[in-house]
C-alpha cells in the first residue's frame, strides 16, 4: 500500500454535528455551519475528554464580545468613561452570557461527559457564559467580525433594552452604603464550596459590623459575592 494511502486511511474522521444541533446552530446564526469541526469544538466541554474542546474559542470569543459591547455603548449613549465600565463589565458577565445561552436555549447541545450532566453542568452559569462566548469565537472565525457583531447585538439586545448594568453594582452599593453610614467596611466569608470544578456551588456569607449579615448561594465565589451583597442590601439598606 502506497504511503500516502496509509496516511488517510488512519486519520480520525472529522466530527460530525448531530442532525438537530446543525440546525439550530443555522436557526441561531443564519447559516448553515461550514466547518463542522469548529462548530463541535464549540460545544464540548472538557468533560469529554477530547482533543479539542471550547476553551481557545471562548478565549477569542469574549474579546470579539467585549469589543462589540463597547462599540454599541459608545455609539448609543452619551454616558462618561466609568458608567460606560459599568455596563460593559455587567453585559459581558459571566452571569449576562448564560442568561443569554439559556434565552438561546443553547443547553441540549452542549456536549458534556456524563458525570459533567449529571451533576447539572448544563445548567452552570460558568459552562453556559463559556459556550456562549465560544460559539461568538466560531462564528467570527468562520464568517468574520460583521456577521459575529450583528448576532451579539440580536441576542443581547434584551439585556441592553433592559438596563442591564445601569444601576451600581451590588458589592459597590453596599460598600459606600457602609462608608455613609459610618460603618466599617463589609466583610466576605467563604462559608462552602461543594461539587466538582465544573458544577460547584459556593455559598458566601458578608457581614457589616453592628448591622448584620446574608448569605447567599451561587456558581462562582464572584457570584455568590455579589448576590450576598444584594441580599444584604434588601435586608439592612
Amino acid at each position: 500500500m502506497e504511503p500516502h494511502r496509509r496516511h488517510v486511511l488512519s486519520k480520525p474522521p472529522a466530527p460530525v454535528l448531530a442532525a438537530e444541533t446543525a440546525r439550530f446552530l443555522e436557526t441561531l446564526t443564519g447559516a448553515a455551519p461550514a466547518d463542522a469541526a469548529l462548530w463541535f469544538a464549540a460545544l464540548t466541554h472538557g468533560s469529554m475528554g477530547e482533543a479539542h474542546d471550547y476553551q481557545r474559542l471562548e478565549f477569542l470569543g469574549d474579546r470579539v464580545l467585549g469589543l462589540t459591547i463597547a462599540d454599541w455603548l459608545f455609539e448609543t449613549t452619551g454616558a462618561a468613561e466609568g458608567k460606560l465600565s459599568q455596563r460593559l463589565n455587567a453585559l459581558v458577565s459571566r452571569e449576562t452570557c448564560a442568561d443569554v445561552a439559556r434565552a438561546l436555549g443553547i443547553q441540549p447541545h452542549i456536549r458534556l461527559g456524563k458525570q459533567a450532566r449529571d451533576d447539572g453542568g448544563a445548567e452552570s452559569d460558568n459552562i453556559l457564559g463559556d459556550v456562549m462566548e465560544s460559539l461568538i469565537g466560531a462564528l467570527f472565525i468562520e464568517r468574520g467580525f460583521d456577521a459575529a457583531r450583528a448576532f451579539v447585538r440580536k441576542a443581547w439586545s434584551a439585556p441592553m433594552a433592559g438596563g442591564t448594568g445601569q444601576r451600581k453594582h451590588p458589592k459597590a452599593a453596599l460598600q459606600e452604603w457602609a462608608a455613609g453610614n459610618r460603618r466599617k467596611p463589609p466583610v466576605y466569608t467563604l462559608v462552602t464550596r461543594e461539587g466538582p470544578d465544573h458544577a460547584a456551588t459556593f455559598t458566601v456569607s458578608v457581614e457589616v459590623k453592628g448591622v448584620g449579615e446574608a448569605e447567599a448561594k451561587g456558581s462562582s465565589k464572584q457570584e455568590a459575592e455579589t448576590a450576598a451583597a444584594r441580599m444584604f442590601m434588601e435586608r439592612f439598606g
